[in-house]
């Protein structure tokens, strides 16, 4: 059975790379993953991403704005990696919503529903 993979993302070049996971022997410095485009650092962004088409500015946007407040896609036990907003529109509710309860931005963001 082949090794298993997960995804890592160059948000400048709006690439998305399924690669192996990291062995646990492997020292820090070479589980830094480069962008085979433009040579700069892969994002690792787990197993259960979907990335945008690379002509959805917008998408890619949102997806930067999760990844810079620490938001991944890696799977649970038994589903995917629940709510992600799509849409600039949705972020910016929910960032409003944070800043309104002082609830954590990474929070906010994952929530499906804004009471």
């Amino acid at each position: 059975m082949p090794p298993a993979k997960t995804s890592s993302v160059c948000l400048p070049c709006r690439a998305s790379y399924k690669q192996p996971y990291p062995t646990p022997a492997s020292s820090a410095k070479s589980d830094q993953r480069v962008c085979p485009r433009c040579a700069g650092t892969l994002i690792h962004v787990g197993s259960a991403f979907a990335p945008p088409p690379r002509r959805d500015t917008e998408g890619w946007r949102v997806l930067s704005l999760l990844l810079h407040a620490g938001i991944r896609f890696h799977k649970s036990c038994c589903a995917g990696p629940g709510y992600r907003p799509r849409t600039l529109r949705e972020v910016r509710e929910r960032m409003t919503y944070a800043r309104r309860t002082d609830e954590p931005i990474a929070r906010a963001l994952v929530r499906p529903e804004l009471p």
